[in-house]
């Protein structure tokens, strides 16, 4: 392959399908989100969503046995080991030309696809996660403990792993030199299974849930699945709303979320016109210009992100410690749970890093939808003949790419509803947990400056997704 692929390039939709002008779409968005900030603050005056997962209601039991089931599960790790098995015949075994499916299978299918997958089933990666398997066969082989390890995890290790290999990933897919040929994407593979494999033998098999970033992502976005486990355990249906405002605050979360959305970010960026001139102009290597790009926007988002909700903490705290009750509270208890002190209660960065995930998903759909519909059908194809050598082992070899769910309007039209969708969810998001950490007296003030994040990160995200 020389140099990166079509399906490097992302979007359909650009600024001349949109419905209205841009700055009117700014200016409608960001009232939208003014709009239904005052209708929560006057309507919703208590947490209502379930912060304890312990509501849903319990799916059929034919259902569920069905899921618990060690020979379906057995099912998913054997399917997840086929698909491995099948992706290595390309990465391995096939030419590095663009017709091998192996970028589209990394980038498109595996990256991109878990969002809607996880989306209906929660979290998928982790039942077919082939490292995980080899992992648990090994140490059924060896008589051991899968969950055990040499060595206990770090009490506040948290989700920082995840970060850092989260971040090593989008680095590949946005920045690595070369990111479509097989040399690159084998080397990256190869140390993500090294580091994955000997920190499950160092750890045990928590060190996927800390640190497998397919993992994580497939979990943070499964939260907003209709379907999921209550924290006894049992498979409920249950609002998506109470599946996400069940994520409990972790060291580490914060950062995940900011690198998802940082980095979807930066490739619309990547993607303008004018980013695109400096980056050819500046003198500086590429990756030198793009690596840069990324933590750069990362940084933006997250010190955007730390400014609002610590300055959320010092207004929604004001005022004489445990003044109030938090909102609703003196209907649960007559008024008898008192506000946390700022020693006593998780950070409020943390506290509300789950409101950021609808808006990451949203980011991600609209960015990566006409890539997912078009790209995704060519890989399928492709996957058909990963050597390349004549042959149709799934008899999709002939597909061509089926376009009528991409006309530029459309997408236009679905990257608008997404974006707006993701921050409303965020907002309300963020207004139940500021009902929950704050007195009722300030929760509304203490909401202001998240509205502003909020504002500033759907201006941002459409003017960076229609740059060009």
């Amino acid at each position: 392959m020389s140099g990166a692929p079509a399906l490097l390039a992302h979007g359909v939709g650009g600024r001349q399908d949109l419905p209205i002008t841009l700055s009117e779409l700014v200016v409608a968005a960001a009232l939208t989100l003014v709009v239904t900030f005052v209708a929560l603050g006057l309507l919703w005056r208590e947490p209502r969503l379930d912060r304890d997962a312990a509501g849903g209601r319990p799916v059929p039991d034919r259902l569920a046995g069905l899921v618990d089931a060690p020979a379906f599960r057995w099912t998913l790790r054997g399917l997840g080991l086929l698909a491995a098995a099948w992706f290595c015949v390309g990465l391995l075994g096939g030419p590095d030309t663009p017709d091998n499916p192996t970028a589209g299978a990394l980038y498109v299918l595996l990256w991109v696809g878990l969002v809607p997958v996880s989306l209906l089933f929660g979290p998928v990666w982790r039942a077919v996660n082939p490292l995980r398997t080899v992992h648990l066969l090994v140490a059924l082989a060896a008589r051991r403990d899968p969950a055990r390890g040499v060595r206990e995890l770090p009490a506040g290790l948290g989700l920082w792993p995840a970060a850092l290999t989260l971040f090593g990933f989008v680095w590949l897919e946005l920045v690595a030199p070369d990111r479509a040929t097989l040399p690159v994407i084998t080397a990256w593979l190869a140390g993500y299974a090294v580091v994955m494999l000997g920190g499950a033998a160092l750890f045990g098999a928590g060190w996927f849930d800390r640190a497998d970033p397919f993992e994580v992502y497939s979990a943070l976005v499964g939260r907003l699945a209709p379907i999921g486990r209550a924290a006894d355990g049992v498979l409920v249906w249950r609002n998506p709303l109470d599946g996400i405002a069940g994520l409990r605050p972790r060291p580490g979360l914060v950062a995940v979320v900011i690198v998802l959305l940082g980095s979807t970010m930066f490739d619309s960026l990547s993607n303008a016109p004018a980013w695109l001139r400096f980056s050819q102009e500046n003198g500086l290597p590429p990756a030198v210009t793009g690596s840069a790009g990324l933590v750069g926007v990362i940084g933006v988002v997250a010190v955007a992100y730390l400014v609002a909700t610590g300055a959320a903490a010092r207004v929604g705290r004001a005022g004489p410690p445990n003044a109030a009750a938090p909102a609703g509270a003196a209907d649960r208890d007559a008024g008898s749970q008192s506000v946390p002190s700022d020693a006593e209660s998780p950070s409020v960065p943390s506290e509300l890093a789950h409101s950021i995930v609808p808006i990451a998903v949203g980011y991600v759909v609209a960015h990566y939808y006409s890539l997912l519909i078009l790209e995704g059908q060519r890989t399928v194809a492709l996957l058909s003949d990963p050597r390349d050598t004549g042959a149709d082992w799934f008899g999709t070899a002939g597909w061509q790419p089926h376009t009528a769910l991409v006309t530029p309007s459309g997408v236009a039209n679905l990257q608008i509803t997404v974006i707006i969708v993701g921050h409303l969810l965020g907002t309300l998001l963020a207004h139940d947990r500021a009902l929950y950490l704050f007195p009722r007296a300030r929760a509304v003030a203490g909401q202001l400056p998240l509205l502003a994040l909020m504002v500033a990160y759907t201006v941002a995200g459409l003017l960076l997704l229609y740059a060009g």
